[in-house]
């Protein structure tokens, strides 16, 4: 329904009542619809939620600009000469704009053709499963649902002192910006802190990040970092770990001077904090509902998403699981099948896929060596560089490796795959057999016997697993 429309005509009554349109609400809604449920789907703002119009999308957008310019700035290598390249940020901004005004109306078109009801609102949820909802155009609406699902999403963590304005942004303001900031400061080295770092980096400004912690992406495997520091030096990147930020001054020019550390300080055109997001619950209402909300703000859920009111059912950044769209689109479809009484599985968050965007990129599943140790678990380790890798010779991206963890057999050898760890060229885009050998719980003598083509980056997947049966040819 845009705003403008009227609610006359429209059932009062549904299967499920999904309320927010990012990744977890509009898949909940699709699937739901596609399994021959009545479906209404409340979003306030535009379809596809933080992820497609301020979060992921946009920002690899960006990244994608990130990566012509360093193409274009080694064309040379391959026999192609040019100019150096220069960057128009707001023809940039009309591309990913045009990239998200695509997806949307995709999701849009899909919703309509699923007959699924869309209000343009806030909805609020209250006793027995009943969803007020304060439309757009001013009119409001009242409606109610077998089931539920909260899906309201999340927005950006802040810092005391550094409120948002002028040079101080978060993700959704710095995906508006019309060029490229001089000097940039980054709060934050995890993985959105990582992206837009390696982003403006490659796109030519000074780039500065302060993590608090004593590295950057704390968590990953310890191989897999010390090959994205070792990259990002290269950038001349300027990394500072073990930092904490006390302050920042404007210089009346439209920068400021950010203060961290003893006594340290750094000078910026822009700096943005990158702290990580907070589960939007604000607007969802939830009096005389059974559901609860933790002090972080999360909403209590039990493995199949349900939470303390009988039929109502949260997923996404709402809960306390990895804030990813794909986890999203999983608990989506956990929490479909279980309200139509399909006994689901239900999600192993030890072993979704993960994915960071940055150059190089990052991409895992499963433990790294350090967690499977520290849980006590003997392991088998195999590394592979992308180095002697013909294809990435070819595309002349050669930094980067495949690392594999295999529980150790009583016999030394190696067992199950417990994880995969990739960093370099397109690793994200080869993850899914690491991740089936992960989830299938598949042992390295399984997946080694698969063939790779060649020549291909997932070749060294392959390699790494054949190494790990004590035989190979590589390496």
């Amino acid at each position: 329904m845009g705003s403008g429309d009227t609610v006359a005509g429209v059932s009062d009554s549904f299967d499920l009542v999904v309320i927010g349109g990012g990744p977890g609400g509009y898949a909940a809604a699709l699937y739901a619809a596609s399994a021959g449920m009545q479906v209404a789907l409340i979003e306030k703002d535009a379809l596809g939620g933080t992820c497609l119009n301020r979060g992921c999308i946009p920002a690899k957008a960006f990244l994608e600009t990130a990566a012509v310019k360093r193409h274009v700035e080694h064309s040379a290598e391959f026999g192609i000469e040019s100019s150096a390249p220069s960057v128009n940020f707001a023809v940039t901004q009309q591309r990913k704009q045009k990239i998200v005004a695509g997806l949307v109306g995709g999701i849009a078109a899909m919703c309509k053709g699923r007959k699924v009801e869309v209000f343009n609102g806030v909805g609020s949820l209250g006793p027995d499963r009943t969803v007020s909802v304060a439309m757009n155009d001013g009119g409001s609406a009242t409606i109610t649902g077998t089931h539920v699902v909260l899906a309201s999403g999340s927005v950006p963590r802040t810092i005391p002192g550094f409120e948002v304005g002028g040079p101080i942004m978060t993700s959704d303001e710095v995906l508006d910006l019309e060029h490229v900031p001089p000097r940039v400061a980054v709060i934050g080295g995890g993985a959105i802190g990582c992206e837009f770092a390696s982003t403006f980096a490659d796109l030519g400004a000074e780039v500065t990040i302060l993590e608090g912690l004593p590295k950057i992406l704390p968590g990953l495997d310890s191989d897999v970092t010390k090959i994205v520091e070792r990259s990002f030096k290269k950038k001349k990147i300027t990394t500072k770990t073990g930092v904490k930020v006390t302050g920042h001054t404007p210089n009346g020019s439209g920068g400021t001077t950010v203060q961290f550390g003893d006594g340290e300080s750094v000078e910026v055109d822009a700096c943005i904090v990158s702290v990580g997001r907070r589960p939007f619950a604000d607007q969802l209402g939830l009096e005389g509902t059974g559901v609860q909300v933790d002090e972080r703000g999360f909403v209590a859920v039990d493995e199949y998403c349900q939470t303390g009111e009988p039929g109502v059912y949260a997923v996404g950044d709402l809960i306390n699981t990895p804030q990813l769209a794909h986890v999203g689109y999983a608990e989506a479809i956990l929490v479909v099948k279980h309200a139509l009484g399909e006994n689901p599985m239900p999600v192993m968050y030890d072993r979704v896929p993960w994915a960071i965007y940055c150059h190089p990129e990052v991409a895992w599943a499963g433990p790294g060596e350090d967690a499977a140790k520290e849980a006590g678990i003997d392991v088998v380790v195999g590394k592979h560089p992308f180095k002697f890798n013909s294809r990435a010779q070819i595309v002349g991206e050669t930094e980067g490796m495949v690392k594999v963890i295999a529980k150790k057999n009583a016999d030394g050898s190696a067992g199950q795959v417990l994880g995969v760890h990739m960093v370099g060229p397109w690793v994200t885009e080869q993850l899914s057999g690491g991740y089936l050998a992960v989830n299938w719980e598949a042992t390295v003598d399984e997946v080694a016997e698969f063939i790779q083509p060649h020549p291909s980056m997932t070749e060294l997947f392959g390699e790494t697993m054949l190494s790990l049966t004590g035989r190979n040819f590589n390496g």
